[in-house]
């Protein structure tokens, strides 16, 4: 019926904006306890006490907990397989041993009957810690005293390349440098994290509300932590508020609130307030990138060297070093590298720990990569675009396997029309360049930049069609929603399957015992691993559907037709069954006796072959105030290959999204703090986001020239692609207008060093 492709209207919205949403914080239940976190105000310290008799005394108040009460908990474990790195000792209790290692690090908590008096009895608490001396800076944490007894603040090195880089830069014409800092910051869903649970001692299962993204790796690591089986762990669907990638991870609090309810017996609740989101949730990138490119007399590269230093704050969250690996891999992108040797160094340092973020790793290696090629064209007096098109892969070198792993498998590029896309790029390069050349405009520079995301990472994911014998057609699959409109996609996918409209579909998520197993929505994988489950499933019902049909109508299966919910016969539409007559006739004695299953509908688990690579490019125009330093985007052109877009209103709305996000890491956002690692952003007066006032016109360009082999339909994720180059290119709009295409060394760019800059140039 041809619904892939076409933009059809999310199916959540109308719950949404009238406020029929159901979130996590809208859950309430009889005779519920309020949770609240007490929290370490220092950075480093020895925990010497923690007095919590006078919180303990208040009326109304349930249960005290501290570490000593929970130490017999594991660390949360590692969620991806990281052996022989030593990341063990630096997993995170669930709340606070021995040692506090940053601001916000839970050391107790507090169970009362309203979220008042709970937060009123926090602050009874006294916390006895004697001070540490806090390691901030990064680059000075290897010499400083260790967070870890058995290691240096640097945990690990580690390391990727291929060829003979030595070679390639003793035979280069010219060696070009680049230096860059990405800044600290996150995802900031408009919903804080929050979790309600509730224990039934009689039948010894407890159901958990609020979980996000990895429904089932959460209800693995809360039966491993709490020692019981995860059948008898009940994970229920919200509405959620955004993600982003910050709130996949499992958290103390994860545990904390299950680990109450089956203690008292009583419904638990706990919503982060604002203050603890920007403290204590994922906060992400903090890299710093210096890169070496070796290059030919023509402009050409003969080898890269990349040495990266990361942040991952003060313990390892369940996704390792994931980010750290994906940094280094992603680096050659898109282009021909015949050398390549990166080494990154994992540091731990008393801020909050880190974790994923919407591309991450990408976002902050293409600031550097795209750095270090306009840097090369000035070298080479070639131009932004030339220098690119000379060294981006033509379609007849695909596919390129250059030989080196990236997360498990072999880095390959099966697909891709990487010149197609410097083409028009680069024609709208030249036009806004010609724009402002000819309107003799001071202080505007026009940024390009080449992305190369990376999606389907995690390899299966489970899909289900069910039809019951009133013809409702309900699809299950093993993602989750944060408002990236998988209910809609997916109802899409199945409907071209089975002739039905799409608002005809419920999509079920989220749900440990409608869907039993799942990898979840993370790294831009719903609809290019989930999303092919359910095409499975749907046209395996498809399928079974004609075949007691036929029997019913007296047809081939040849001879019929899925539509409008019904199933006819080719030429005569007439001569038809109602999808629900044919579940009811699932369930005879005939169809047992002919070997079918009970019921209309299939499950399926889609394996991935291996990862498939979304890629763009990003013009922007930006203008420098020079009286303020302030920076404006004028307008930007941003083209995203998604091999084939199932909604292609929801593509456009996911790279709109994503490039604000980029735009606020690269001229508002950060993480910053003292030289106690005090925080100095934990309310939005610190920490600065992107309006709608901040945003220019974006022209976007949904491209389908390059469809992956690795699946059906041959999609690719889009759901970060609208991020990864928005850093690079504002960072090089504002390289242009400044004259020097290495200017910018450090995100987010502030209106107080651009003013600096411009006072330097007129003062020279």
């Amino acid at each position: 019926m041809g619904f892939v492709g076409d933009s059809v209207a999310r199916l959540e919205d109308p719950r949404l904006l009238r406020g029929a949403g159901r979130f996590v914080d809208d859950i309430d239940l009889p005779g519920q306890l309020w949770m609240r976190v007490v929290r370490s105000t220092l950075a480093h310290g020895r925990l010497t006490g923690i007095d919590t008799s006078a919180a303990a005394a208040l009326a109304g108040v349930r249960l005290v907990l501290a570490g000593a009460d929970v130490a017999h908990v594991e660390p949360i474990p590692l969620r991806l397989p990281f052996d022989g790195l030593g990341l063990e000792q630096a997993l995170q209790p669930v709340l606070a041993q021995e040692r506090v290692r940053y601001v916000g690090e839970p050391v107790a908590l507090i169970l009362a009957e309203d979220p008042y008096l709970a937060e009123d009895a926090a602050e009874a608490v006294i916390v006895d810690v004697e001070p540490l001396e806090a390691v901030v800076d990064m680059l000075r944490a290897p010499s400083q005293p260790s967070l870890w007894p058995d290691s240096s603040n640097e945990l690990c090195v580690l390391e990727k390349g291929y060829g003979d880089i030595g070679a390639a830069f003793e035979q280069a014409e010219r060696v070009v440098t680049a230096e860059v800092a990405i800044g600290r910051h996150s995802g900031v869903p408009l919903e804080t994290r929050g979790l309600v649970c509730d224990f039934d001692a009689g039948r010894d299962e407890l159901t958990v509300w609020g979980a996000t993204l990895v429904t089932h790796y959460h209800r693995k690591v809360l039966a491993r932590l709490l020692k019981r089986s995860p059948t008898t762990i009940h994970m229920r669907s919200t509405d959620a508020g955004g993600s982003f990638g910050v709130r996949g991870d499992f958290f103390p609090e994860d545990f904390l609130v299950a680990y109450c309810a089956v203690l008292t017996g009583r419904p638990v609740k706990w919503i982060e307030d604002r203050a603890e989101n920007l403290t204590t949730t994922n906060h992400a990138r903090e890299q710093t990138h210096h890169m070496r490119g070796a290059f030919d007399t023509e402009g050409r590269l003969l080898g890269v060297e990349a040495e990266v230093w990361h942040n991952k704050g003060a313990y390892i969250r369940p996704t390792g070093v994931i980010v750290s690996e994906l940094t280094l891999g992603m680096i050659p992108g898109p282009y021909r590298l015949p050398a390549y040797a990166s080494k990154i160094h994992v540091l731990t340092t008393n801020k909050t720990p880190v974790g994923p973020y919407r591309a991450p790793g990408r976002y902050e290696l293409t600031v550097a990569r795209e750095q270090l090629l306009d840097l090369a064209a000035a070298e080479f007096n070639l131009g932004p675009v030339e220098i690119r098109r000379r060294n981006l892969l033509t379609a007849s070198e695909l596919p390129y396997e250059p030989g080196f792993e990236l997360a498990g498998e072999s880095f390959l590029l099966d697909s891709g029309d990487f010149i197609g896309l410097i083409d028009q790029a680069g024609a709208k390069y030249a036009e806004w360049r010609d724009d402002i050349t000819g309107a003799n405009v001071e202080r505007r520079g026009i940024g390009l930049s080449i992305f190369m995301d990376k999606s389907g990472l995690g390899l299966y994911e489970t899909g289900a069609v069910d039809i019951d014998t009133a013809g409702a057609v309900r699809v299950f699959v093993g993602g989750a929603s944060s408002g990236q409109g998988i209910e809609t996609v997916m109802a899409q996918i199945a409907a071209d399957e089975l002739g039905v409209d799409p608002a005809d579909i419920q999509v079920i998520h989220g749900d440990s015992d409608l869907v039993p197993d799942g990898v979840g929505s993370w790294s831009s994988r719903s609809t290019v691993i989930g999303g092919m489950a359910v095409q499975t499933a749907a046209r395996r019902t498809a399928e079974k559907a004609k075949r007691i049909a036929a029997d019913l109508l007296e047809a081939s299966t040849d001879d019929l037709i899925l539509a409008d919910g019904l199933i006819h016969v080719a030429g005569a539409p007439a001569k038809s069954v109602a999808l629900g007559q044919v579940a009811e006739a699932c369930g005879t004695l005939e169809a047992a006796q002919r070997g079918e299953d009970p019921g209309l509908g299939a499950r399926e688990v889609h394996f991935d072959e291996r990862m498939n690579y979304p890629y763009g490019a990003v013009v922007v125009d930006a203008s420098l105030d020079s009286e303020s330093g302030q920076i404006r985007l004028n307008r930007v052109w941003l083209g995203c290959e998604v091999g084939k877009a199932v909604n292609p209103k929801l593509v456009e709305g996911q790279v709109l999204g994503g490039f604000a996000q980029g735009l606020g890491g690269a001229l508002l956002e950060e993480f910053a703090f003292d030289e106690n690692g005090q925080p100095q952003a934990a309310n939005f007066m610190d920490y600065l986001m992107p309006t709608a006032a901040d945003l220019p016109p974006i022209e976007t360009e949904i491209l389908e020239n390059a469809p992956t082999p690795t699946n059906p339909l041959g999609v690719k994720g889009a759901g970060e692609a609208g991020i990864a180059g928005a850093g690079g290119a504002i960072a090089a709009a504002v390289g242009h207008a400044l004259g020097d295409p290495g200017a910018v060394r450090a995100l987010p760019i502030t209106a107080d060093w651009v003013l600096a800059q411009l006072i330097a140039k007129r003062d020279s």
